[in-house]
């Protein structure tokens, strides 16, 4: 192919018109064949993170310390909200056009008639990125479940399973048992594989015996206490005390928290991490869409909770966030989602839904997930429901509504959260 795309929203809108037809194609062979040949390696260590849940704040907890540290940090991280360059950073920036569109080529380049995903070309170009950046260190998240996900075919120095939790059904399986295997796939022998899950599935631990990869367990190898002001980390053979929480909010933040520290523990050699860096970066780490709460009145969370494990987590953090009198809900969903779950769990808080279809073909309309919420919820006094188009709209319902004391929680699909960012961005400008 002589004439490639020169920009990059041009070679976005390439791949996204090439591989339609392959949505999700599963199977390593050919993401690993391109790699060979385009040589791809990284001569710094990386660490690898997958989960149901916890995987980008897991990973920007490490990037926030390792900067704080003075180390040189790539970031592939995704989905993205407003821009596709938030996927690839270097150093926290995110990756520029030229950068992104030279990696494109690069794949291209060696492609062939190899067919590849959108999600695998993307994950090629963005390693490729990282392994020519000069970095001390390179953080990978995973996308969906671990042994397939193109991302594994990079060998990690130390691989972490955040949570295990019923989500993609169609692709990983409907028990932890078996999602809890394939997230275990992104393991190595005789390398660190930190789980931070409370309860591990056996079939991730039995995969890791099995392989050789040296298990650290939450609760067994490392382990966290604290109390109001602060808390404390307890590994193998280290221990840091007196840490402030994690500027992230969240009731699960100390097990994220505690597998990044177990993960640089398992690095000690190759990246020395002091106590001050590592306070630091727990107290200035962002990630948007967290149990993001913006400044203003009435208090606008972001949260892209789209199973019932998230959404079992953002309901008790908004039962940590004191009296508001009425809450406002924001809500679209993918249809694959496990909807009545997270509905259920979203229930005890929310008196008015505004509900949203997104902008994709494999969303729920909003007529079903009112049909759905009032299932779940039958007519109570002074509840609503209703229906929007898009999310913009939704929010800008509940913004008409809402008294400045009351809050408005826009969750569900990352596609929710970010029409709800660009609509507000666009109102700014």
């Amino acid at each position: 192919m002589t004439n490639l795309p020169s920009t990059l929203n041009d070679w976005l809108a390439l791949l996204e018109s090439r591989h339609a037809e392959t949505v999700i194609n599963m199977g390593l062979e050919r993401v690993r064949a391109v790699k060979e040949r385009m040589r791809l390696q990284f001569s710094c260590p990386v660490i690898m993170v997958a989960g149901t849940n916890g995987k980008g704040s897991t990973c920007s907890m490490l990037e926030s310390i390792l900067m704080r540290a003075g180390y040189k940090t790539g970031l592939y991280i995704k989905p993205h909200f407003l821009h596709f360059n938030e996927r690839a950073r270097l150093n926290g920036d995110m990756a520029s056009d030229a950068e992104l569109v030279a990696s494109f080529n690069a794949v291209e380049a060696v492609r062939g008639d190899t067919p590849l995903t959108y999600f695998e070309f993307t994950t090629l170009a963005i390693l490729h990125l990282l392994a020519h950046a000069g970095l001390d260190v390179a953080i990978l998240e995973v996308g969906l479940g671990g042994r397939l996900d193109a991302v594994n075919v990079i060998d990690a120095d130390v691989s972490i399973v955040t949570s295990v939790d019923i989500d993609h059904v169609d692709y990983l399986g409907g028990t932890r048992e078996q999602i809890g295997f394939e997230k275990a796939g992104i393991f190595r022998t005789g390398k660190t594989a930190i789980c931070s899950d409370p309860v591990p599935p056996q079939a991730l631990i039995d995969h890791a015996t099995e392989i050789g990869a040296d298990l650290w367990l939450m609760g067994r190898d490392f382990n966290y206490s604290g109390d109001k002001q602060q808390w404390n980390y307890g590994g193998r053979g280290m221990r840091r005390n007196s840490l402030a929480y994690p500027s992230l909010r969240g009731a699960n933040q100390l097990l994220n928290a505690s597998a990044a520290l177990a993960a640089l523990e398992a690095l000690k050699l190759e990246l020395p991490v002091g106590a001050q860096e590592v306070r630091h970066g727990l107290v200035t780490v962002e990630l948007p869409g967290r149990f993001q709460v913006l400044p203003g009145r009435p208090s606008v969370i972001y949260d892209v909770a789209h199973n019932p494990h998230a959404a079992a987590a953002l309901n008790q953090n908004l039962g940590n966030m004191g009296y508001h009198p009425y809450t406002y809900a924001v809500f679209g969903s993918m249809h694959d989602k496990d909807i009545d779950g997270v509905i259920k769990a979203m229930s005890e808080h929310v008196d008015h839904w505004c509900l949203c279809t997104l902008p994709s073909p494999r969303a729920a309309t909003a007529s079903e997930l009112a049909a759905k919420v009032q299932m779940i919820q039958p007519d109570q006094h002074e509840k609503t429901v209703n229906i929007f188009d898009d999310p913009a709209q939704a929010f800008a319902n509940a913004i008409s509504r809402a008294g400045e004391n009351d809050r408005i929680v826009v969750f569900g699909s990352f596609l929710t959260v970010a029409g709800v960012m660009a609509a507000q961005k666009s109102a700014l400008h």
